[in-house]
Parts: structure tokens; sequence; C-alpha cells
């Protein structure tokens, strides 16, 4: 907060006088920052004012003065939600620093924000047409139908960017469920912008493999697949032997994408991008709307370049037809769940020896997480 918007309070006696950052309120002032003021309850009735003429009256307030940043999320909580019945996900984009609050985890006994948001952030890449995902989810987990199950993705999702600050064997956060490195703001996107970075970052990915004409991806698109159907997207990208289209690749993606973004959350500004509409991530006009004013921002030439990046690394499977043998025993470490550490640590790896913007971001991240 800028030093010319604090408020003052001074104690005289019985008596304490408050001091505003204004000699004289005037309809035109504006904070130079941060207000210095945040309304927990009673906002409808503020706007009820907003044209009134008269304003000369004394209103009962209720105020805290330097309280702490949880006491604050706590108070927002339980006045204006636990109370009511009010979607708890609405809440989590009404007040953003619920989001990391381990306190309403262990009241509330489960994943509150974080089951429901993965849910829904996981319901918006199948449904929306931009998503290289759409209608390529399998929502209700039905054995031989393609796709990564919808309960695959909500795990990956919760423990990628919806992960909680602090983890055992992890120090980095997650981007829409955490406080970032400061340890004081919380991202405050809404669900629609989540869904959409997500829609943009995995979009930009399938372009990157698509531009690949050599090495691993030509030769996926070589194999002579089971069916004589043409594929409906690239066999690189989602075909049944590309780990992008795994349980373990989606993870993978997500973990690498989580860790590059959340460490340069300040630096990319992702703060500073601003939904225009308020609404669910299952609404997909608020998604559209919600890319297209992404794909103007710096941060998405970011993702562009991340995307390429990690889309060189070879993404092949274990089961892939002729492959080399030495390639097919290292890429057996990627099955079952100790997979998902493997291939996160490796697509650190060949960051840290490929890229020319993220590997010295690589080498931090695989020591801080890794080497503990």
């Amino acid at each position: 907060m800028h030093e010319q918007d604090q408020v003052a309070i001074a104690d005289d006696g019985d008596v304490s006088r408050l001091s505003l950052p204004y000699a004289s309120w005037s309809a035109d002032w504006k904070s130079t920052g941060l207000p210095p003021f945040e309304v927990i309850d009673g906002q409808h009735r503020l706007f009820a004012f907003d044209d009134s003429s008269s304003l000369d009256f004394e209103v009962p307030v209720v105020a805290f003065y330097g309280l702490d940043i949880s006491w604050q999320a706590y108070l927002f909580y339980t006045i204006n939600i636990k109370p009511k019945r009010i979607n708890p996900s609405l809440a989590f984009d009404l007040y953003p620093l619920l989001r990391s609050e381990d306190w309403l985890e262990r009241a509330e006994g489960h994943s509150v924000y974080r089951e429901t948001r993965a849910q829904e952030i996981t319901e918006s890449l199948w449904a929306h047409p931009q998503s290289p995902w759409y209608d390529r989810i399998n929502m209700l987990g039905e054995r031989g139908v393609e796709g990564v199950s919808q309960s695959s993705w909500i795990k990956s999702i919760m423990a990628t960017l919806i992960k909680p600050w602090t983890q055992r064997g992890s120090n980095t956060g997650g981007l829409f469920g955490s406080r970032l490195e400061n340890e004081e703001e919380v991202l405050g996107w809404n669900r629609a912008q989540q869904a959409a970075f997500l829609i943009f970052s995995w979009r930009e990915l399938e372009r990157a493999v698509i531009a690949l004409k050599t090495g691993w991806a030509q030769n996926l698109r070589a194999i002579r697949h089971t069916t004589e159907e043409k594929p409906k997207t690239d066999p690189a990208f989602g075909g049944q032997y590309s780990l992008i289209a795994s349980d373990q690749g989606v993870r993978g993606f997500l973990q690498t994408l989580n860790d590059v973004a959340y460490f340069n959350a300040a630096k990319w500004k992702l703060g500073d991008w601003h939904a225009e509409l308020s609404s669910a991530a299952a609404d997909n006009d608020a998604v559209t709307q919600a890319l297209a004013t992404f794909e103007k921002t710096d941060a998405a030439n970011h993702v562009r370049e991340f995307a390429a990046d990690i889309a060189a690394f070879d993404w092949r499977t274990s089961s892939t037809p002729d492959l080399d043998e030495q390639d097919r025993r290292r890429k057996l470490v990627f099955r079952g769940s100790g997979g998902y550490k493997e291939l996160r640590l490796q697509l650190l790896e060949h960051l840290e020896k490929n890229s020319k913007s993220f590997s010295e971001l690589a080498t931090k991240i695989k020591n801080q997480v890794f080497d503990q």
C-alpha cells in the first residue's frame, strides 16, 4: 500500500481518532494503489447509496485495524458463506485468499475449493471447442473408452495447479491454490480465467507438437495404427503411443507448467490479467472471452515458448513399436504412480539442458524439489 493511502489511528485518552488519506471527501477520490479499507460485509448496502444526493448521516461500523490476513479470510467466510446457501466455489472467486487457508480445509473436512474447482476446470477442458481435449476426456470413467478419465484429470489438477502452498516433499505451491512467493497474495483469477489459461497452454503444446516434422513426433506419425480411420488428432499429440495423451503425460505437463508459471507469476504479471466477465469455468462464452484477452498479454508469449520447449521432449511411450531397447527401458520408469515423479524430473532436466529461457529456473526447481 502506498504511504499516501494509509489510514492512521491516534489514541487520545478514551477517544481514538481515525485519520483518512484525504483532507476532505470527494467522489472522484481514488487510492494510488491498494485501497486502505476492505469491506467484508454490507457491500450491497453501500452500493445503495451510490445515487443518493444526501449522504450526511451516521452509520454504525464494526472495524478491525491491522487484522492478520488469515483472520480477514476467516471473517469473510463465517459472515458471508458458512451460514448461507451460497455455492462455495463462488466464495473462492469473491475472496481468493480463502484458497490458501489451511484452517478452512480442516474445518470442512475435505478439499472444498480444490476438488470443486478441479472438476469445473476438467469439465471446461472437455466441453470448450477450442480445447485440444474437446470431447476427448473419459468423463464417465468407462473401460475401453479412449481418453484419460475425468477422475485422473481432477487428481492431476489438484496435485499441481490447485495444490496447497505447503506440501511435504515440495516447496512449490499451486498457481491457482496458494499464496505466491511473497506469502501474501493469491492469484485472483476466476474460474473462467483458470480454465482459459489451461486451454491456452494445452493448445500451444498441441501446436508446437504439430510443428515438429522430425524426431520422435515424425516417428509416431509413421506408425500404422490399429484403425484405418484418419486420426482425430495428430498421433504425436493424442495418439495411442503418445505419452501426452496418458495419465502420466497429463500430470507431467501440468506439473512443469505450474512450476514455471508459479515462480514467474510476478515476472509475467499474471495478476494484471483481469476478466471482463465473472462466470463459471463451464460457461463457454466467459472462457472464450478470457482466452481472447489472455492471448494479448505478454504472459501468453512466455507460455508459447514454454510449450515449444516442452514439445521437443521425447513423448513416446514404452509400448511404441520398434522402439530402441535402450529407449524402451528408459521409458518404463514412467509406468505406475512413481512415473509422475520421474516424468517431472526428466521434463525439468530437459528444460535445464535445452531451454534458453527456462534453464536456470528448471535447475532451481529441480534442486528445490528433488534434492531434499
